[in-house]
């Protein structure tokens, strides 16, 4: 018996989604480019900026749970467009910030609240419902991949709008992108299909039975590393090659090498997570990810040295997503997808916020990033160690 393929609906949705993620997850991690201007003028530490973007992920992880049910239950499109107009008004207040609340009401809590209804949760909950199982991780590393083609094409133009003009201008340019979000939401309205048994029991169920069940909170601690990684390189790691004598361009194009590589990495791990074992393979994602940072401390700073740490870190930054999710879909079933997905999601943006915020806190204790880094390594050994022992067998009943 052939496989069953994607439909047009599913493409469409996909696709969408993909263009969603793309905007949504390039502006954010552009972010880290407008620290060195903002600091002067708005008489803020790098401690400050990073505690605003922490914030940001808090809220992100916080919001996430309950906006992904709300999707589960009424569907995508109206909360992604909902997600974008927010996104939209945080861009705003930031550009016309004067001081550290300013940047901290936009950057912080708008657009931190804006990216629980924007972002990778609610659009993977959307898709998966509608992939069929055996094209499910595939589908979510395509929808993954669009978050680093919008990190390799947006983050070059906000530094390119930076220089060209200043930071408040180069976020209100940034928030005439986000606009574009509002109409590709059109692509994932309408309400979800009603689901049995056999793709999941009702929320309150689903919780229940998910809190109980070991294998959760291994994904759960999984996830935290991950965040931990992504928001510590993408925040500090601009600022981090200026200290090291390199210039503002440098990181800029790390930041972008990591999108393009990412493209390619998303897609590959979604693909071999539909075809493998996906915790063997979020273990060995982890492992690579404690062998690339190792490698940047051990050999000299240099522009090839960076560029090299950000292509093989850009290969391994969001195949997290597609695998994790994958496992969720898998064991848990498609029908709280998105709520038990947005609960997985939380405890990557805790680890967000302590990645964020504790980096800029070591910085202005200690004077430089080493300890962190040494502990990004061995956060990667044990989020690599926490996810061989997660159960993968689905824990609903299978269609005949």
């Amino acid at each position: 018996m052939s496989e069953e393929k994607l439909s047009a609906r599913a493409w469409t949705m996909i696709l969408a989604g993909a263009a969603v993620v793309t905007l949504s997850m390039g502006v954010r991690q552009a972010f880290g480019l407008f620290l060195p201007p903002m600091g002067p003028d708005l008489q803020i530490g790098r401690e400050s900026f990073g505690l605003a973007v922490a914030v940001q992920n808090l809220l992100f992880g916080l919001a996430q749970p309950f906006v992904g049910a709300w999707a589960d239950r009424h569907g995508a499109g109206k909360v992604i467009a909902g997600g974008g107009l927010l996104y939209l008004l945080g861009l705003a207040v930031a550009a016309v910030a004067a001081d550290f609340m300013g940047l901290m009401l936009g950057f912080g809590v708008m657009v931190g609240l804006a990216m629980a209804g924007a972002t990778f949760v609610v659009v993977l909950g959307a898709v998966g419902r509608i992939a069929p199982p055996h094209k499910r991780t595939l589908a979510f590393g395509i929808v993954t991949a669009g978050g680093s083609l919008g990190q390799f094409l947006v983050v070059p133009l906000a530094q390119v709008f930076i220089d060209a003009f200043d930071w408040r201008i180069a976020l209100w340019l940034l928030a005439g992108l986000i606009v574009l979000i509002l109409p590709l939401a059109i692509g994932l309205k309408g309400k979800p299909e009603g689901a049995g048994a056999a793709d999941g029991p009702p929320l309150k169920e689903a919780l229940a039975e998910a809190g109980a069940h070991p294998s959760f909170w291994l994904l759960n601690l999984g996830f935290f590393v991950c965040g931990f990684h992504i928001a510590f390189v993408g925040t500090h790691l601009p600022a981090f090659l200026r200290d090291e004598g390199l210039s503002a361009g440098v990181g800029a194009a790390c930041l972008a090498l990591i999108g393009l590589f990412n493209i390619l990495g998303s897609a590959a791990w979604g693909a071999w997570g539909s075809r493998g074992s996906k915790k063997h393979l979020l273990a060995l994602l982890y492992a690579l990810r404690g062998v690339a940072i190792a490698g940047l401390l051990f050999f000299p700073i240099t522009t090839t040295s960076v560029l090299i740490f950000a292509a093989a870190f850009g290969f391994l930054w969001l195949g997290t997503v597609p695998l994790t999710n994958g496992l969720v879909a898998q064991i848990y079933g498609v029908r709280n997808l998105s709520a038990l997905g947005g609960i997985v999601f939380l405890s990557h943006q805790v680890g967000a916020f302590v990645g964020a915020w504790l980096a800029g806190l070591a910085f202005t204790v200690l004077g430089s990033y080493d300890a962190v880094w040494i502990a990004s390594i061995g956060l990667a050994v044990m989020a690599a160690l926490a996810n061989l022992p997660v159960r993968q067998e689905s824990l609903r009943t299978q269609p005949a």
